[in-house]
């Protein structure tokens, strides 16, 4: 499961079962839109929780790590070189071509020139268990939290404590956008867009916004320490193309939510300043570590 919420192609509405060309262009979608958010979530990644982590895998001579819904295998790009020792990652996704991309484009070393190797599965996270990630001893994620169900959040933190594994799930939204200059409609459309996120979904209800408190809760009651640091996007000037693609998914998740919404021109000024490089935002994430004692 990748972060593809803005940028994941509509397949077509006549038919339950979309055509491999569809297949291919959401997958290229999905690519192109992560790899233009990659920089961002960098940039964003909240630093302050990798000396925890550090300490939490000293003595682990060849941390196992899961990356929970990798998409194109940034978190390993980022969080490896990050990290001394040798590592191996284990990358899961639904997509098998994000996978291959994620597996070929893999770091080979860890900050100490240590070797780094990966392998791929293919599967469902929401349904994962302890003997899933048997053997694991750290657990990531990027943009998930906020796509489960508070079942599947629940979950995912007794799988992670059953397995004897810490876990590092970052970048999930809070519902809090900001925006300069101010429009009269950015309050309504905010609060479209998190009515969205929590929407049913397939029977499933999402936890959007509220996926950290949920995840936190659940570790907690599991007698695990959290900590939770913020991690938000600011997009300005330098970042356009970012924020334009952004602002689409936002906008466009708003007036699914609320199509009246869409009468008033909204989306073609914040893109018309997002192109001048009159627009700045952030979206605010949180991060979140899990430390097992």
């Amino acid at each position: 499961m990748s972060d593809d919420r803005t940028g994941t192609s509509r397949m077509s509405d006549d038919s339950t079962t979309p055509s491999q060309d569809e297949l291919d262009e959401a997958a290229r979608y999905s690519l192109a839109w992560l790899g233009l958010r990659e920089p961002a979530d960098a940039q964003a990644r909240a630093t302050e929780l990798l000396e925890p982590l550090r300490r939490q895998l000293a003595g682990t001579s060849r941390p196992v790590i899961h990356d929970l819904g990798c998409g194109s295998g940034s978190m390993g790009r980022w969080l490896a070189p990050r990290l001394p020792g040798p590592q191996h990652w284990i990358m899961y996704d639904h997509d098998p071509d994000l996978l291959a991309h994620a597996a070929a484009n893999m770091v080979g070393s860890a900050a100490d020139g240590s070797p780094v190797t990966v392998e791929t599965r293919r599967a469902d996270i929401t349904r994962l268990t302890a003997d899933d990630l048997a053997g694991a001893t750290l657990v990531t994620a990027s943009a998930l939290l906020d796509l489960l169900t508070l079942e599947e959040v629940a979950g995912l933190a007794a799988a992670c404590v059953g397995a004897g594994s810490a876990a590092l799930l970052t970048l999930s939204v809070l519902g809090r956008v900001e925006l300069a200059p101010a429009d009269p409609a950015d309050a309504e459309i905010a609060a479209a867009f998190d009515a969205h996120q929590r929407r049913n979904n397939g029977g499933r209800r999402l936890l959007g916004p509220d996926a950290v408190d949920a995840m936190t809760q659940a570790f907690g009651r599991l007698g695990v320490q959290v900590q939770v640091r913020t991690s938000p996007w600011r997009l300005g000037r330098d970042q356009a193309a970012l924020t334009a693609q952004w602002l689409r998914g936002w906008v466009g998740a708003a007036y699914e939510q609320r199509p009246e919404l869409a009468d008033d021109g909204y989306l073609s000024r914040r893109l018309a300043a997002a192109e001048a490089g009159e627009l700045r935002v952030v979206v605010h994430h949180a991060d979140l570590f899990a430390r097992l004692e």
